[in-house]
């Protein structure tokens, strides 16, 4: 008995070390957004709240936490308290198989692939489950378009993941990163060049980004399927699309671009020069690349309307990634390298 409780606190203290870190990180993502794009459009940012604005994130908790719940009438309170949580949960139940480094992981598991893809179709219940339980057309017809863009791009990033797991034989999340050692000329992103940019602008449009932001957008009237929630049922949407921005960046990193592996492996002098840096610090450095690049593209580009976003997911990326596929198989038969040596034909 005494083990077990010794294992259950183990266990619940490696989840702070996880959920603690990832939720200050989403809250100052949303820091960093907006003072990046301030200084993209010449302005300031935040600049009021604490030193340079660096405490706004913290103020933003406290009025939200202090807010009013606000429940329609004829809601189902009790599925309109849950979809929120329903839609957070998956992002951080997420975390539990993402290895930092070739030691620290929470959950090595050897379907850790599986496992993500399917934590991260679940959220689709929470905003249909939002959009039907606010007992509001405007709400409920948000959460079909939602609902429909978030399903036509996991299809695509499924495709992608098959393509990851073709390439490197394996499920688990730790042996695809070791798959790719070597250097970065070994990573998967020039082998699978369009399975990336698939992946990664299909993970932009899942989490509802700019220009795929159509939730938010809904004629700038409402705000789709959450347009009934108020304090933190409301800031619990946020959050979640947050955290999944950082996980989409993490795991794009871990897919394509080596994960905690040192960029500069078999290069004379710049490895041993680098080779102090952990492996976490670099997997954290390639991530906040790619997130930097998302927060980028919501300064650039125009939201698109609804139907270009399902002929970008249904008639582009399903197809490329198809094909694509097709193209790994022969290129894993023939043994090309370096990628492929010694998988061709047996």
């Amino acid at each position: 008995m005494l083990d077990i409780i010794i294992d259950a606190l183990i266990i619940g203290f490696k989840i702070n070390l996880i959920l603690l870190p990832l939720i200050l990180a989403v809250a100052y993502t949303t820091f960093a957004e907006r003072k990046l794009i301030g200084y993209m459009q010449l302005r300031l940012g935040p600049n009021r709240v604490g030193p340079k604005g660096w405490l706004q994130p913290i103020a933003d908790v406290v009025k939200l936490l202090m807010k009013e719940i606000v429940i329609p009438s004829g809601a189902n309170k009790t599925l309109f308290l849950l979809a929120p949580i329903l839609f957070i949960a998956p992002s951080f139940a997420a975390w539990a198989v993402i290895p930092f480094s070739a030691e620290i992981v929470l959950a090595d598991v050897n379907v850790g692939l599986l496992y993500i893809l399917a934590m991260t179709s679940i959220a689709v219940y929470g905003v249909i489950i939002a959009g039907w339980a606010s007992n509001s057309k405007y709400a409920l017809l948000g959460s079909l378009r939602s609902a429909s863009q978030i399903i036509s791009y996991e299809i695509a990033m499924g495709f992608a993941l098959v393509a990851v797991l073709m390439a490197s034989g394996t499920m688990n999340l730790g042996d695809i990163v070791m798959a790719q050692e070597g250097g970065f000329w070994h990573w998967y992103w020039i082998p699978l060049l369009p399975i990336l940019v698939v992946y990664w602008i299909s993970g932009v449009a899942e989490t509802n980004r700019a220009p795929f932001d159509l939730p938010e957008g809904e004629s700038e009237i409402v705000a789709g399927f959450h347009v009934e929630y108020a304090g933190i049922g409301f800031s619990l949407f946020f959050l979640a699309e947050y955290a999944n921005m950082i996980l989409i960046s993490v795991l794009t990193a871990l897919f394509f671009f080596g994960g905690w592996l040192n960029p500069f492996q078999g290069i004379p002098y710049l490895e041993s020069a680098t080779d102090w840096i952990p492996g976490t610090i670099w997997l954290l450095l390639k991530a906040a690349w790619f997130l930097f690049m998302m927060i980028w593209l919501r300064a650039t580009f125009p939201r698109y309307r609804y139907d270009q976003v399902m002929r970008l997911g249904w008639k582009i990326f399903i197809p490329v990634t198809v094909v694509w596929l097709i193209i790994l198989t022969f290129m894993i038969k023939a043994g090309v390298s370096p990628w492929f040596a010694g998988r061709g034909v047996l």
